[in-house]
């Protein structure tokens, strides 16, 4: 702190003047800057409730998301599974199908063998009666000739 001069009744009027304006010109400079910065730090509280609510949107937004991928993977699962089912049933019902129609030709070339069997039955016992027919007639031939 200064020390004043003293004069006749006293200290120096225009020195503690002076100093008194030079007191109150700082203390209203640091008003003033108290002032401003009271105000960036409104505007700060301000952007910073703006950051915290585009945090809670994007947060919300986010576990949206996760929820709809999850779901998203949840239906494309039954889908998928669905659809390997149904082909499994579909693989199933035509090698059911196949198995039936092999069996169903085997069948046939069965009869169709054993068809093939009779008819050389057959053809031979008609091929051996008219054998027989021909050498009666060449035998009746050689008796009618004598």
């Amino acid at each position: 702190m200064n020390g004043f001069k003293t004069v006749l009744r006293g200290y120096d009027k225009d020195e503690v003047k002076s100093y008194l304006d030079k007191v109150i010109k700082e203390y209203e400079r640091l008003l003033s800057e108290v002032k401003l910065k009271d105000e960036k730090i409104e505007d700060l509280k301000a952007n910073l409730e703006k950051y915290e609510k585009l945090e809670s949107t994007l947060n919300r937004a986010l576990f949206s998301a996760e929820s709809a991928g999850d779901e998203i993977k949840r239906v494309a699962r039954q889908e998928a599974e669905g659809l390997i089912n149904e082909a499994k049933r579909n693989a199933n019902r035509i090698i059911n199908d196949a198995l039936i129609k092999a069996e169903k030709a085997n069948d046939d070339a069965d009869r169709l063998k054993r068809n093939v069997v009779l008819l050389k039955r057959r053809l031979r016992a008609i091929i051996e009666g008219q054998l027989e027919v021909i050498e009666e007639m060449d035998r009746l031939d050689f008796k009618n000739n004598e």
